[in-house]
């Protein structure tokens, strides 16, 4: 018998979830044929096999987080077996494979439940769970393999409800990937606002093609001022500007936040433009959006003014630096060659991390910004 385990999947991603399994015990595989489908960084994708052989157990089931490293396949170790394109590792064992109660697999219930009597808690975390009355098989643990933290005992005495607690659904998918990611952003970046107005008289069209115009706006904004279009580390106080304008489209699903990137802004035209948005917004809507159209992004535009609202202070995602926000479109009363007109106004927010970012250089990139939409230039 051996172990196929979870491999390393890139960009630096610690584990994955398991969306479905494309092989049952018992089947026979050839090299490279999918295995499974998991779901990391927003997008679905498969895990084919390493070798030919007989699948003789599966050790993970669908919602189930696994670790990089973590088994998932025991194969039966027959004759003549083909090692293939070896993609994880496989790993001999010298006896049937018992799944550990505790093992390297994070069970993503849909519906949280309250841990089992024998909770996991440091001395420190028990004591202060008595001091505040709370009772931690109630509490639903946050730590690594169920270990319930200082944080999730407060979270449970400032809730008062256990009931309500044990009927939250954990994050998954999309929406956890969502909620990790805001948490790093807000940890790491020093947030920084400024907004301005666009008057959009001038379009011919005030309702199609706005995100194309804001991404030919934001490309122009880049060139002026090359400092937003940048990567940052913030732990080593290091930057880098990017030659390529990579917009990240932050796209609104039932499922949560889609981010995923139109390249090379700045060299392509309208119609191309065009064409690759339609394109990347219908693979979001299917879920087929490959896993690299989702990562890479240098600068993100969020039109947030389709849904409501007209001015924000957004989230920057490390190593971003810049996201540019549109607020909702009106038509409001303005002054032009001495006369009181209705044109229409389109807000615009910039929302930068400070620590890469001086004022200036943000002030300077939203005046571009909006000059160019204002000039209205022909699709």
């Amino acid at each position: 018998m051996s172990l196929f385990t979870l491999p390393d999947l890139g960009e630096g991603l610690t584990e994955a979830e398991i969306v479905s399994w494309h092989v049952s015990e018992g089947d026979r595989v050839v090299a490279d044929q999918p295995l499974l489908a998991v779901e990391t960084d927003k997008a679905v994708v498969d895990v084919p096999a390493p070798r030919s052989g007989r699948i003789a157990r599966l050790l993970a089931k669908p919602g189930d987080r696994v670790e990089v490293g973590a088994a998932l396949v025991e194969f039966d170790e027959g004759p003549a077996q083909d090692a293939g394109s070896v993609v994880g590792s496989l790993e001999p064992v010298s006896a049937p494979v018992t799944p550990p109660a505790t093992p390297r697999v994070a069970h993503a219930a849909r519906h949280a439940q309250p841990v089992a009597p024998g909770v996991r808690a440091a001395p420190a975390v028990r004591a202060l769970a008595q001091k505040l009355g709370v009772d931690l098989a109630t509490v639903i643990p946050s730590g690594q393999h169920g270990l319930i933290t200082h944080t999730d005992v407060e979270r449970a005495a400032a809730a008062g409800d256990a009931e309500a607690l044990a009927d939250m659904v954990e994050l998954s998918g999309v929406r956890r990937t969502m909620a990790l990611r805001m948490a790093r952003a807000h940890a790491e970046v020093v947030p920084a606002s400024i907004t301005d107005v666009a008057d959009v008289e001038a379009w011919a069209d005030h309702h199609s093609d706005v995100t194309i115009r804001l991404a030919r706006a934001i490309a122009a904004a880049c060139t002026a001022e090359p400092s937003l279009n940048a990567s940052f580390d913030g732990a080593k106080l290091a930057r880098r500007l990017n030659d390529r304008v990579d917009l990240g489209i932050a796209t609104d699903t039932p499922d949560g936040l889609f981010v995923p990137v139109l390249r090379d802004v700045a060299g392509r035209s309208a119609e191309d433009l065009k064409a690759g948005l339609a394109a990347m917004k219908e693979d979001v809507h299917n879920r087929t959006i490959p896993p690299e159209h989702l990562r890479g992004q240098t600068i993100t535009l969020s039109n947030f003014g389709m849904i409501g609202a007209r001015h924000a202070q957004m989230v920057v995602v490390p190593p971003q630096v810049a996201i540019v926000g549109a607020g909702r479109m009106t038509a409001q009363p303005v002054v032009a060659n001495g006369e009181v007109k209705i044109h229409r106004l389109l807000p615009v927010s910039l929302t930068f991390d400070h620590r890469a970012v001086a004022g200036g250089e943000a002030a300077r990139f939203l005046a571009v910004l909006v000059r160019e939409l204002e000039e209205g230039a022909p699709l």
